[in-house]
């Protein structure tokens, strides 16, 4: 299923239950990159690229894994080179306070070769998988067991692809970046929440504290998990929409704001570096809303785990046909197949 960022913030039309489209945490970065971008010259641009610098944390988020990669079928690839960049985005919903280390948002953003188009690729985190080293488990557990270089690895071996660079953040920036950019319009399917809280179906103005609730609902949605990814989608489009306008970009304090809260609780592998994310930002300079798309990594339906917990089933031949998309960078192809009719 796809979906683009369009330049009025329509509301998303109806999808099919069993295959959701989903647009997630993945705005820490990209917005980053593109605001990074148009403000690649002169003295404010090197003090938005100190104050990220200074910001952005390095760690090791990558495995010190071999060139290849083992499938689920037990054949084994070589990873390949010159086919494009995959970044994975990990974000987390832990509350202040919360020790407890869990992924909830696993999106694989891919940047092909030629730079016209960027691809993101949310995996539901119940997917039911085979996770190195262990027996098959939720693909969030990965990060559980082992932090993200073994669900760098899973996710290696489950497309048979090369993930170059890891990002990870948490939900907090949510409400922080909507604060920066003076609040976002969005749009809700389904009314939620009481009080300042409450969300009505249709548009809503939020900011920061009103936007984080938005998100994180699900509990008293229709379909769970699958609205509340449908209610972040919806968010990250007009989050990103608020963010490019002239009111933001031609803002030195609100584009400062909006910089420090998108980079404040992001952590990177150790190869990645502002500079290359700026590099990679200019790169994209020609890319347009329709050329941004959401991608649901295929599954089939749901499930009981033998642990009695509920799952999310591996559709195998459309996840071997969206490795192959990823391997060949071919996905504009493999995005064109997907649209329903």
């Amino acid at each position: 299923m796809l979906d683009d960022f369009d330049a009025e913030n329509r509301p998303a039309t109806p999808r099919e239950p069993s295959r959701p489209r989903w647009g997630r945490r993945v705005l820490l970065v990209v917005s980053a990159f593109v605001v990074l971008a148009l403000v690649a010259g002169g003295g404010f641009a090197f003090f938005l690229n100190q104050k990220a610098s200074r910001n952005i944390s390095q760690e090791d988020l990558l495995p010190s894994s071999g060139p290849s990669a083992t499938l689920p079928d037990g054949s084994v690839v070589e990873l390949p080179k010159g086919v494009g960049q995959n970044y994975l985005i990990i974000g987390s919903d832990a509350r202040p306070g919360e020790t407890a280390s869990r992924s909830d948002v696993i999106v694989l953003v891919h940047v092909p070769e030629d730079k016209k188009a960027v691809q993101l690729i949310h995996f539901p985190r119940d997917l039911y998988v085979q996770i190195p080293g262990r027996k098959k488990d939720k693909i969030n557990a990965a990060y559980a067991y082992g932090g993200a270089p073994l669900l760098v690895s899973t996710l290696q071996n489950l497309l048979g692809v090369k993930i170059d660079h890891v990002a990870k953040t948490d939900f907090e920036g949510f409400r922080n970046m909507t604060n920066a950019v003076g609040g976002v319009r969005v749009y809700a399917e389904e009314a939620s929440g009481e009080g300042r809280m409450a969300v009505r179906e249709g548009w809503n103005d939020l900011d920061g504290e009103q936007a984080l609730a938005f998100v994180r609902e699900r509990k008293t949605l229709s379909e769970g998990d699958i609205s509340r990814g449908r209610r972040q989608q919806a968010f990250i489009k007009a989050l990103m929409i608020k963010t490019l306008t002239p009111a933001t970009i031609a803002n030195p304090v609100r584009l400062t704001k909006f910089v420090d809260a998108a980079t404040s609780n992001l952590v990177v592998d150790k190869a990645l570096d502002v500079g290359q994310m700026r590099s990679e930002a200019i790169s994209l300079r020609n890319i347009r809303s329709s050329d941004i798309v959401f991608i649901t990594a295929p599954f089939s339906g749901y499930g009981t785990a033998p642990d009695g917990g509920s799952i999310d089933i591996v559709d195998e031949a459309g996840m071997a046909a969206l490795g192959k998309a990823l391997r060949t960078d071919t996905m504009d192809d493999y995005a064109d197949a997907s649209v329903t009719p």
